[in-house]
């Protein structure tokens, strides 16, 4: 289950890339439209007013495309083998499944028309009653349906990867082999699908109503909530569930649910996004979906952990300052632009349980201040280029310079306490590990890489699946006691983390799609 849910959030991650990179464009365009930095006369100017509302319909469809996109990344990442083939027949699962909600919504007389507000306050229901009438329903590709969300990409990928799994090399009679393998998977979804939507249309309002209490709960629960948040998701980096907690939150009522220019929009990702580009922005919806984002982010991303990346530096030998210096100054510059923390994460958190818990407190304190602080600083990096389109650039109103203030705090503090664990404790981090940080790891040539690390691993035969998320190169091997640590060391590996007998992980950092491809070639199974 452990392994299931790892690759489950890791399959999730593939539409934030593309989350990510709509809502910096989006940021980019809104800053035209601010008076104060680029004056009334350019900001209301016609060409400039066409571009923006451009921008703001193009990524309002990226947002609008979420559920479907879950989808494809889901089940494209949880099958084994021919995942062209389950993208394909997933788009006609999400299609059917959602056909079928529809169905069963008209058959009990649940329509578009009879959920628009203005019919139901036309019909004797109250603006506050018809605008939750209407919120748990929704249109996906011109179908009516369920408001499910992300949640009706997340089942039908799963869905799609399970028949995929079970029947891509399926073998049939003779007669009917033209159907058989990967052609007997859109089939089977064709003939499996109903029977989930109609499970689906009774299970789904009770879940639905489980997923708003949370959000009401963590909504009522204030700036605690907020540092429970923090803290949780820091703990569980060496799991990678953190990849499943922060989407359940950017893209889902788990983080909340506003109603912003005549639209319900659920998640705190989702709520900014929209919020930027509102007629008339609600301050108080703004605040409430940013103290989730990057806000409480960027004093230990940007500050905190360069801070730590100094203190084991100066508590490195001597002698081995001058080889640590260039990986610790790579790691704090990669945190400090990008939000990418793991490189700096895997130097000490195995090594150092109260470092580790140290660095979940202040990551929870983080989000806890930046909210009593009223900053309004978006989006789902955490480095100095979120802060810099969505803060700095946005004007005073979003108090970015919290963030830097706050952040200095930080780096002294992570600085300190760093340096003083390590020395009292005589911690191993990097240049006090002789034996890791000694002449003998020389980094191999780009031309071994690939060859070096299947080696490291067992060889060809060891290996059942290669895969990564954005910092960590994740395998499925038949015996993951044989990898070779130090060998994989000379590869730029930061370290691993063996999940179980089959599962381990290798952290490289912004490396890793490099190791990806490299070991796909040399394995031969690169597509």
């Amino acid at each position: 289950m452990r392994t299931f849910i790892q690759k489950l959030g890791k399959s999730m991650m593939g539409p934030l890339s593309i989350i990510v990179a709509a809502g910096l464009l989006l940021g980019i365009t809104t800053i035209l439209t601010n008076a104060s930095l680029v004056g009334e006369a350019f900001a209301s100017a016609a060409g400039v007013q066409v571009v923006v509302g451009a921008v703001s319909a193009l990524v309002g469809k990226v947002f609008g495309l979420l559920p479907i996109l879950f989808a494809i990344s889901v089940a494209t990442g949880m099958v084994k083998e021919d995942k062209e083939i389950a993208g394909f027949a997933v788009v006609i699962c999400f299609v059917l499944f959602h056909v079928m909600l529809n169905y069963m919504l008209g058959l009990n007389g649940i329509t578009a028309e009879n959920t628009a507000i203005d019919y139901l306050t036309s019909h004797g229901s109250t603006t506050l009653e018809a605008y939750q009438i209407n919120a748990a329903y929704d249109t996906q590709l011109g179908i009516f349906t369920y408001r499910m969300g992300i949640f009706g990409g997340i089942v039908t990928g799963l869905w799609t990867a399970f028949i995929h799994n079970k029947f891509h090399t399926q073998k049939l009679p003779v007669a009917f082999s033209f159907f058989a393998g990967n052609r007997f998977v859109p089939i089977m979804i064709i003939l499996t699908v109903p029977f989930v939507a109609i499970v689906s249309y009774f299970v789904w309002p009770f879940f639905s109503m489980l997923i708003d209490g949370l959000g009401t709960v963590i909504s009522k629960s204030g700036p605690f909530g907020l540092f429970l948040y923090g803290f949780a998701e820091r703990l569980l980096i060496p799991t990678g569930l953190h990849h499943v907690l922060n989407q359940l939150i950017r893209f889902t009522p788990v983080g909340g649910t506003a109603m912003i220019d005549g639209t319900v929009v659920s998640g705190a990702l989702n709520i900014f996004q929209a919020e930027l580009v509102a007629k008339n922005m609600d301050m108080n919806v703004f605040h409430q979906a940013t103290r989730f984002l990057t806000q409480g982010t960027h004093p230990f991303m940007m500050f905190g952990l360069p801070g730590a990346c100094y203190a084991m530096y100066k508590t490195a030998y001597a002698k081995e300052q001058p080889k640590v210096r260039g990986m610790l100054l790579a790691s704090a510059l990669t945190s400090f632009a990008t939000g990418i923390t793991e490189p700096i994460e895997f130097s000490f958190i195995f090594i150092s349980p109260i470092l580790w818990v140290f660095h979940a407190f202040m990551a929870g304190m983080s989000f806890l201040i930046m909210s009593l602080l009223q900053v309004g600083v978006g989006n789902a990096g955490g480095g100095f280029v979120d802060l810099f389109i969505f803060g700095i650039l946005q004007g005073t109103y979003t108090k970015w310079y919290f963030c830097v203030i706050l952040g200095i705090v930080y780096f002294f503090a992570y600085f300190f306490v760093f340096k003083y664990v390590i020395e009292k404790k005589n911690l191993k981090t990097p240049g006090r590990d002789v034996e890791d940080s000694s002449d003998d790891v020389v980094q191999v040539e780009a031309s071994e890489l690939g060859t070096t690390i299947l080696k490291a691993i067992g060889g060809k035969e060891n290996i059942r699946d290669i895969d990564n998320c954005i910092s960590r190169l994740r395998l499925i091997l038949n015996d993951t006691s044989v990898v070779d640590e130090a060998a994989l060391k000379t590869t730029g590996s930061l370290g691993i983390i063996r999940i179980n007998e089959n599962n381990i992980q290798v952290v490289y950092g912004p490396k890793v799609e490099e190791a990806t491809h490299a070991l796909k070639q040399a394995a031969g199974t690169y597509k």
